[in-house]
Formats: C-alpha cells, structure tokens, sequence
C-alpha cells in the first residue's frame, strides 16, 4: 500500500522576480573567485574556508566531492588553489556549519518540509542523527545506530526473496565502500544493484564496451596538452566541469584548436580566463573553442556522418585522409562501415544537424590531416533514445583517423560524480561479468547470484508493481535525479522500508516509504576515525587514475558513521552466521577491504602500497595501448542509421539542462550566471523567433506538456527566456522538468533516461504572478 502522508514530489512553485543580464563570454576569473569564496564563508566562515580549501585535491588532503575531473601530476598542482568555483560550492556545502538535528525533526512534519524548495532543503545544514520515520507518522524521530541496522535486518530478512529488496549508489561514494556494498548485496542474494550511472554514462559504457573494449575513456591528463584538435561534444565545461578547462587553455596555447558542438553556446568554451595565472587574468584570458557548430537536439549522428562522408570523399581523391595501416591492424567492420557511408545524403544531414554544409567542410578540412584528436562528450550525447549509436558514431570517426591508443588522441566521456566510475570497477554494476562474480566466489567462498538486477529505470517499476518492497540509497538524491517524477514517487511510497544514508536534507527523505530510516554519514571533508585509527579511503577519477582521500574536519556530529561502516554494519546484522566475511574486520581498518580488492579485480596489485603513493596510480586501459578487448579483438566500426527527430506541428523538442549554481540535484543557489540568468529556476529557454511565433515575450508565464506514446505529462508556470537555441528546440533545468521525463522512455540498450529529447508543447499560463 502506499504511503499516506500527502508530501509533495514536485518541486513546489515558487517566483523569485526572474531578472535578466547578459551572456558572459568569458568564464571562470575573479568573478569565479569571488563567488567561490563568498560561498565557503557564508557556509563555513571566511579563516576557516580558505583554510579547507587549502586541502582540497591536494595529495595529503581530500578529493573534492564534485566531479571527476583528474588533478594535475602533483608536482604541477597550485598549493593554494586546486579547485573551481564548482568545486569550492561543493566543499562549502558539505562542510557547512549548519545543522539539522533532532529538533530540526521535531519542529517540521515531512508534509511541511516537502512544500520547502529542493534549494531551501538542502541550505538547512548537515543531518546529525539517524531518525526513523514510523508508519502513518508526520514527523522523523530519533533512533539509535543499533535499532537502526536491526530494523534494517528485520526488513531484508523477511522478504520472500532477495529480489525484492533494491540498493541503489552515488557516485559519491569511495572504493572502499562500494566494495563493501555490492559484497553485502550479493552475500544477501541479489544483483539489484541499480547506479546513478545508469541515468548518465551507461550508454557510453556500452558503446564502449562494444567498440573499443572498455567501457572507459582512453585518454590521460596529458594527451590534452598534446592534441591537435579536441571536440567537446554535448558538454558544458564551464559550469559542470570547470577544471577541464584548464586542460583546454593548454591545448590552445600549445596550438590545438577546439570544436564546440552543442545546441546552446557555452561561455566555458568561449573564453577562459585562469585564475591561477596572473597573466590570464591580467590580459584577460584565454579564448578557446574557434569553431562553434550550433546543432539541433539530437543531431549529433547527422553531423559526424556529414562530416565523416566528406573526410571519405577527400580520402577517394587524395588518399592519406585515414590511418589505413591503423584501420588494416587494428580494426574489423571498415569494409562493411564505409560502404555504408557512401550512401550518405548530405542535405538530410544538413537537415536533420541543423549544420551548414560549409561548416561541416570546415571540420573535415581541419580533420583531414590531423591524427592528435580528442572527442569529449557528456549528457548532451548520452540521454537520447539512440544514445549509444551517438558514441559509436564518435568513436568511428576517431577510428577513421586512427585516433585512438596514441599520446594526443582518444576517446574522453566525462563523468559528473567524483567516483562514479570508481563506483562501477568495484562492482556496482546489475550485470556483473562471470569473470567478477567468479573473484568473488573464490576469495570469499560463496555463490553469488548470476541474474541480473534490476537498472534504475527497472528498480522504479519493479517498485511501482509491488515487485521490490525495500530500498536503500547509499548517497544520492534519489527521487530528484530520476524521471516521471510522480511515477517514481507513487513506486517508492509503495515501498514497506527505505533507507537514505545522506549527509544532508533533500526531497528523497520526504518521499518514503511505509517507514523510513535517514543514516547520516561522513563527508569527504571529515576526519575518519575507526578503531584502528584515523582511516582514508580511495576513489577513480574520470581517466582511470585510482588515489587517496584523507578528509581534515571534524565531523559535523558525534552520532556520524562513515559509509563504510554503516555498510559493514548492515551486512553485519543482516547475514549473521550465514557470511563468513569479517565485517568488523572491514570497518575496523579499510587496509583489509583494499586487500580484498586486490585479491578480486585485476589492476589492484600492491594497492595498499601505490594508493599511499602521491598521485595514486593507473589502471590498466586496453584501448589505451590499442589492446582493444572485444569479441573480434579488434576496435570495431558500427554502422549508425540517421536518426529522424519528428515532433508534431507546433511542438518542441525539450533537453533539460543544470545550471551554474548547481552539482547534479543539488541546488546552491539560483542563478545561471554564465547565461545571464539570475535569481529563477523554473525558466523555459526558447529561441526569440519561436516566442514571436507563439505570441510570447520574455518573462511570459508557459505551461509545459510533453507527450510520449499517447501519455501527456504536465508541468505548470515556467517563464520564458529568450536564448540562442535551435528553431524547434528548448531547454529548462532539472529537477524542476523532470516531471516531463516518462519512464519508459529509455535509450536503446543502455536504459538511460531519454531526458534530452523530449517532445512538448508550449502555452500560455491562465495566470501570471509577475
């Protein structure tokens, strides 16, 4: 039965007085250093701000808990500043000295605090106790660490099966605690193990698996410095992603030229203006990206094909276009690929990219004799129905031009989450490979489950079909960061138990279950003190570099476990007698857990020893040194049909976007700085020509409608704001559309959230508050 408390999923409507500015064209710079330090101190003080962030990303101190973005070789890293604006928010957040206690409970029913704004919840401070939210009540109460985990226990262990019980992760979460979680999972009986990765980089993983062998990117650090030519494809750098664009500046100065591809232009890939140097800021930066191709949403295949058709042209009559000893070594499918390629209509990839053909000779001729190419890309390219032919159209390309396992060059999905790939090498993951699941049996003597689990998107309907009764989030905001937001409220209200181990307020804690436990963990900042003593954990970044993390603070309350020992303590009073695994053991001294690893997954030989190293150390790639591990052996070509993106007349095609004042689903405040968006988040961005069509003017109050197979979804009172998008295309913030998103609207093969290609319709509101 589902929960009866009446809270609201929905972001609720609220109106800020919506004020409009220009476009920046320059990123980062003292503007950015001033809003870094105003946040950090407004959060934790101005002395004791500037003293954290003295640590961050530093090789004695802690890896920001933002993205994954790799740091510079140590002996490269500024001391003082080896951050970004992103970064320093994040940091300020988490260690913010504000506190939600017991009394914060006590004062505020769920009901009350799910009317609250995800903005408004999450500036409330850090969780300080673990409450428990019994049946039919309004408000949390507190619990004790033991009544916690029994209460746990008691739940798991009376379903009829392990099937019925989900365990979702955050990428937030370290090596160290991962393992520990899909070891208690799978002890427990089940490979329900859905990840945020499944709503980000899951149809990277797959195309890459496919083609290249390894669902990672090829490149390092340095390769940037190297390239002749680096596409960023459907990224924003300079709000999600922002140290990369120091790795850009290099490849500028060094003489790369950068090719942006994006609906939306980006200040990040304008100009970049370092901080660190006190010549960028002096002279004003750095410009980057020379060549900005506007695609429409979704017409990332009609582009490269148009692009890829004319390098094979040029190739027919010149030859030396492609790497043929490359292709003739290393590759299988050329044959079969580039007949298919010849078939290619340029005016329907005009058409359906939205790119002039002379702007696609551009980039072929600035490709034609260059082999140093890197391609970058984010959800702009992974969130479509036909997302994983996205990435295996990119990697054709670079397969084309022999791009791929040499200094310079390769393939770059970059993560959002600070070990959300750490998270999927240590085996989050509901399709385990035999050879994992056969470590596992062998090192740690039992049978683990060979099913598969569920995905996110299948955890939400197994929920919502009374299929899954117990749920347990290990980091994340469950509830803000998935689709069809009311679909996926109504499954998790359906629940008997859910479990969130947080570190701060947000909407998953108010839409719960029958009854609800909030554990309170450790931050990345904090000090980690076990019996053994003070403990450090380890994480991956986006480029396969695995390294330390020590947090400095003390933690924000007494009563905080660390996520590896709740974890060790679930498994504990969950498997008893059953698991011959020391879970004490575990969470005394995570140099154990590191053994285990090292003892289960290839490329963790003498962890304990080379993650204490500055720097950390590489895992091994395959596509790196063009060992590609696939079926045939081989890197593979893949033929891609030109997807035709057809709304009805008078409908758009929605992507939702963040924006700068925001990591993932959590909000820092409420302006779009770079965009020249300030103080709203409910905004629909619409190219002018398209609001004069409508009747519309900036600031006009709209109501959303998307529609999907006969299923119309409503989002009301968004402001329209006049922007340089795509006749056609729109754009608004999530997790304010989410809402818009349907749940079976998934990208083939992968299953990621198809939130970049929605259809909608656009009218006029009744009302306007304004």
């Amino acid at each position: 039965m589902a929960s009866k408390r009446n809270t609201q999923a929905k972001t609720p409507l609220e109106f800020n007085d919506l004020g409009l500015g220009d476009i920046k064209d320059n990123a980062a710079g003292i503007p950015a250093v001033l809003a870094s330090v105003k946040y950090v101190s407004n959060e934790v003080g101005f002395l004791d701000g500037m003293s954290l962030m003295l640590k961050a990303n530093q090789t004695k101190g802690f890896d920001c808990p933002s993205c994954a973005w790799p740091d510079p070789h140590p002996d490269e890293r500024s001391s003082i500043a080896e951050y970004c604006e992103n970064g320093a928010k994040a940091i300020g957040d988490e260690a913010t000295k504000k506190r939600v206690d017991t009394t914060f409970f006590k004062k505020y029913s769920v009901q009350e605090l799910s009317a609250q704004s995800d903005y408004w919840l999450n500036k409330q401070g850090r969780l300080t106790s673990p409450m428990f939210l019994a049946k039919n009540s309004q408000h949390y109460e507190p619990i004790t660490w033991e009544k916690a985990f029994k209460h746990i226990a008691k739940h798991l262990n009376a379903l009829q099966s392990p099937h019925e019980a989900l365990f979702y992760t955050s990428g937030r979460a370290s090596n160290e605690a991962a393992f520990a979680y899909q070891l208690f999972v799978r002890q427990f009986g089940t490979n329900n193990m859905p990840d945020c990765s499944n709503m980000c980089h899951e149809s990277s993983g797959v195309a890459l698996n496919e083609t290249v062998g390894i669902g990672k990117g090829s490149v390092t650090l340095e390769d940037f410095y190297e390239a002749e030519v680096v596409l960023v494809i459907g990224q924003n750098p300079g709000t999600n992603h922002p140290r990369m664009m120091s790795a850009l500046q290099k490849c500028k100065e060094n003489g790369g030229v950068i090719v942006s591809i994006n609906p939306l232009p980006e200040t990040g890939l304008k100009k970049f203006t370092n901080p660190q140097e006190v010549f960028q800021v002096l002279k004003g930066g750095t410009s980057l990206a020379e060549h900005f191709l506007q695609v429409k949403i979704n017409g990332d295949v009609a582009l490269l094909k148009g692009i890829m058709y004319l390098l094979w042209q040029k190739e027919q009559k010149q030859g030396g276009v492609f790497d043929r000893p490359f292709i003739e070594k290393h590759t299988s499918g050329y044959e079969v690929f580039v007949e298919d390629l010849g078939k290619t209509n340029l005016a329907e990839c005009e058409q359906e990219s939205g790119i002039a053909l002379a702007q696609m000779q551009t980039i072929a001729n600035l490709l034609s004799n260059k082999t140093k190419i890197i391609a970058c890309w984010a959800m702009g390219l992974t969130q479509h129905k036909n997302a994983v032919n996205n990435i295996r159209e990119v990697v054709n390309l670079l397969l084309l031009k022999g791009s791929i396992g040499h200094k310079g060059a390769g393939l770059c999905p970059v993560r959002g989450h600070s070990n959300v790939q750490g998270d999927r090498t240590m085996g989050i993951n509901e399709k385990p490979s035999e050879e994992f699941l056969n470590s596992l049996k062998a090192y740690f003597n039992f049978e683990p489950p060979r099913e598969h689990g569920y995905d996110t998107v299948a955890a939400i309907q197994a929920m919502e079909a009374g299929k899954a009764k117990v749920f347990i989030a290990l980091g994340g905001n469950f509830l803000s960061a998935t689709p069809d937001t009311e679909f996926t409220a109504n499954a998790l209200q359906k629940c008997a138990l859910t479990v969130q181990i947080s570190t701060k307020l947000n909407r998953s804690h108010l839409i719960t279950g029958e009854e609800a436990l909030i554990l309170p963990c450790l931050g990345r900042t904090e000090r980690d003190m076990q019996q053994s003593g003070e403990q450090f954990v380890s994480v991956e970044n986006s480029m396969g570099i695995v390294h330390s993390s020590r947090g400095v603070l003390e933690p924000a309350s007494d009563d905080l476990m660390s996520e590896t020992a709740i974890v060790c303590s679930m498994a504990k009073a969950t498997l008893g007698t059953k698991s011959q695994v020391s879970w004490q053991s575990m969470m005394n001294n995570y140099d154990f857990i590191r053994n285990q690893i090292e003892a289960c997954i290839p490329g963790f030989e003498n962890y304990n020893h080379r993650v204490r190293e500055d720097g950390g150390f590489y895992l091994p790639n395959g596509a790196r040194v063009k060992n590609f591990k696939t079926k045939e052996g081989r890197a593979v070509f893949t033929i891609n049909p030109l997807p035709r993106v057809r709304v009805a007349e008078g409908h758009f095609l929605m992507m939702t976007i963040r924006t700068h004042d925001q990591f993932n689903t959590t909000v820092y405040g409420l302006d779009d700085r770079y965009r020249g968006i300030y103080n709203e988040r409910r905004v629909v961005l619409m190219n002018p020509d398209d609001m004069a069509a409508k009747g519309l003017k900036a600031k006009s109050m709209v109501d959303l409608t998307s529609h999907f197979e006969g299923e119309e979804r409503y989002a009301p009172s968004f402001l329209v704001v006049p922007f340089s998008i795509p006749r056609g295309c729109v754009a608004t913030y999530f997790p304010e559309a989410n809402v818009l998103v349907p749940i079976r609207h998934q990208a083939e093969r992968s299953h990621t959230p198809v939130s970049k290609s929605i259809e909608v319709s656009i009218k006029a509101s009744k009302y306007s508050p304004l």
